[in-house]
C-alpha cells in the first residue's frame, strides 16, 4: 500500500493524525523565503524611486532604470511578490491543521511554487522593458495575466479540497479563506480583463476602481484576518473572545467591502449615486473593522504580557493598530470634504503604505517570526536579538514614515487649493522626502537583520539536528 493510500484508510477509520505529517514544510519554507527576496526587491525599487524626488538619478540615461519602471516594481513586488507568496505559505501551514486533512496535491503546491515565481518575474521584466499596462496594482503585462488567472484557481481548487470536506461547524479562518478563495480571481478578472477589452470611458474607470480596491479587501484583508484568527489564539493559547463577533466581522466585510473602490473617483464623471455609495461603505468598513479588533484586544486581556515577551503577538497588534489607524484615517479620507485636500497628494502614498506594509507586511513578519524555527525544526533562531532590531527599525521606519507623509500631504494639498506656484510647494515637499528615505532605510535595513537571522539560522540547522542535545521545535 502507498503511502497516500495509508493515510487515506486511516483517515476513514477515524485516526486523528498528527500535524506534522499532514503540514509540508519545505513547501512552507519555499514560500516564504520567495517572499523576503521579492520584500527586500521591492524595498529596493522603492529606493530607487525615492531618490529622484530628491534630484538624485543613480542610473542617467539608463531607461530600463528609470523611477517610474521602478516604481511600477514596488508595488507589485509588494502585493504579488511578498504579501501572495507569503499567504501562499501560510496558507500551507494553517489549511492542513485546520481540516486535518493535507492539500490536495503538494506536487500541485510545488507546481504553484514554481509557477507563481515564474509570474512575478516575467512581470519584473516586462515591467522594466516597457510593457506595463495602465492599470494601476494591475500593470502586469497582457501576455502573463491568464497565466496569473489560472494559477489563483489552481491555488483556490488545491486549498478548497480539504476545507470542503470539513464535516460541522467551521472555524472562522476557514470562512474567510473559502471567501478569498472565491473573490480573488473574479477580481483578478474584472481588473486585468474586462476594464480593458469589454468596456470604457467612465464604466472601465469605476472597475479599475474596484479592482484596486478589492485586491485589498477581497484577497488581501480575508487571507490577513483569516490567519490572524488562526495564529494569535495559538499562540496566546486561549479561544477568541467572541465567535460572534468574529462572524460580524466576516459578514460585514463581504457585504460592504466590494463597494468601496469608486471612492477613488470622487468628483469624477461616475454618476454620484455610486460616489455617494462608496463613500457609506468606506465608513460602514471602519465599523466593522473596530468590531474585529475589539475581538482581537479582548482575546489579549489578562495575556498583555505577551505583547512583550512574544514577538510575534507584537507584530500582530502593532499591525492591529495600523489597521484600526489606517481604516479611520480611511473613513475620513472619503469624504468629499477631505478629497478637495488630499487627492493626489502624499496623504494617500502614506495611507496606502500603512495598509500594505504596516498591516499586512508586519502580520506576515510575525508569522514568519514564529514559524521559520518551526520549519527548521531548531529550538531558537541564531540571534534573537536581530529578531528585535528588526522588529524596533522596521516599526520605528513606518511610524515615521506614514506621519511624515500625511504631514507631507497636508501641506501639499492646502498649498494647492491657495493656488501657490507648483515648484514653491516642491521646495516645501523636499524636506519630507528626506525623511522619507530615511524611514525607508531602516525598515529595509531591518529587512536585512531578518534575512541574515534566517541564513544563519539554516545554516546552524545541520550542526544543531546533528547534536544529541538538540530538540526538535514543538509542532
Amino acid at each position: 500500500m502507498t503511502k497516500a493510500a495509508d493515510k487515506q484508510s486511516r483517515l476513514g477509520a477515524g485516526e486523528v493524525p498528527s500535524a506534522d505529517s499532514l503540514v509540508n514544510k519545505p513547501i512552507v519554507f519555499a514560500f516564504f523565503c520567495s517572499s523576503l527576496t521579492y520584500l527586500l526587491i521591492a524595498m529596493i525599487a522603492g529606493l530607487l524611486f525615492s531618490f529622484q524626488f530628491l534630484q538624485i538619478y543613480p542610473f542617467p540615461g539608463l531607461e530600463v532604470f528609470s523611477p517610474g519602471r521602478w516604481r511600477m516594481v514596488h508595488t507589485n513586488g509588494v502585493a504579488y511578490g511578498f504579501i501572495a507568496s507569503a499567504f501562499l505559505g501560510a496558507l500551507h501551514w494553517a489549511v492542513p491543521r485546520l481540516t486535518l486533512r493535507p492539500v490536495l496535491s503538494v506536487k500541485l503546491s510545488w507546481f504553484i511554487w514554481v509557477a507563481w515565481n515564474g509570474v512575478i518575474l516575467s512581470t519584473v521584466f516586462g515591467l522594466l522593458t516597457g510593457h506595463a499596462q495602465a492599470v494601476e496594482w494591475g500593470e502586469t503585462p497582457m501576455w502573463i495575466d491568464p497565466v496569473a488567472l489560472l494559477g489563483l484557481i489552481l491555488v483556490a481548487i488545491n486549498f478548497l479540497h480539504p476545507i470542503i470536506k470539513v464535516k460541522g461547524p467551521m472555524y472562522v479562518t476557514l470562512w474567510y479563506f473559502i471567501a478569498a478563495f472565491v473573490w480573488t480571481p473574479l477580481v483578478y478578472a474584472m481588473g486585468n480583463f474586462v476594464a480593458q477589452y469589454w468596456v470604457g470611458g467612465t464604466a472601465s474607470a469605476a472597475l479599475i476602481g474596484l479592482f484596486i480596491h478589492d485586491l485589498v479587501g477581497l484577497f488581501v484583508t480575508p487571507l490577513g484576518w483569516g490567519l490572524m484568527y488562526y495564529f494569535v489564539p495559538v499562540i496566546l493559547k486561549k479561544p477568541i473572545w467572541s465567535h460572534g463577533l468574529s462572524l460580524i466581522g466576516f459578514w460585514g466585510l463581504a457585504f460592504f467591502y466590494p463597494l468601496n473602490g469608486i471612492h477613488h473617483f470622487l468628483y469624477s464623471p461616475i454618476p454620484m449615486f455610486l460616489q455617494y455609495g462608496a463613500v457609506i461603505s468606506t465608513i460602514a468598513v471602519e465599523v466593522v473593522v473596530t468590531t474585529v479588533v475589539i475581538n482581537f484586544f479582548m482575546t489579549l486581556r489578562h495575556r498583555g504580557d505577551a505583547l512583550r515577551s512574544n514577538l510575534p503577538i507584537r507584530w500582530f497588534y502593532l499591525g492591529m493598530v495600523f489597521y484600526f489607524t489606517t481604516c479611520l484615517q480611511c473613513a475620513f479620507q472619503v469624504t468629499l470634504t477631505f478629497q478637495k485636500i488630499i487627492h493626489f497628494t502624499d496623504w494617500v502614498v502614506g495611507h496606502s503604505h500603512l495598509v500594505m506594509f504596516g498591516v499586512f507586511g508586519f502580520w506576515i513578519l510575525g508569522m514568519m517570526t514564529y514559524l521559520i524555527p518551526k520549519l527548521l525544526n531548531v529550538k531558537d533562531w541564531y540571534r534573537p536579538n536581530w529578531n528585535a532590531w528588526h522588529f524596533w527599525l522596521t516599526g520605528i521606519g513606518m511610524i515615521v514614515m506614514f506621519f511624515d507623509l500625511v504631514s507631507a500631504g497636508l501641506i501639499q494639498g492646502f498649498m494647492w487649493k491657495e493656488l501657490v506656484q507648483w515648484e514653491t510647494t516642491l521646495v516645501a515637499s523636499s524636506p519630507f522626502w528626506l525623511i522619507r528615505l530615511f524611514a525607508g532605510l531602516s525598515m529595509f535595513t531591518g529587512q536585512c537583520f531578518f534575512a541574515a537571522n534566517i541564513i544563519m539560522t539554516v545554516k546552524r540547522r545541520a550542526s544543531l539536528v546533528a547534536s544529541p542535545s538538540a530538540a526538535p521545535a514543538m509542532a
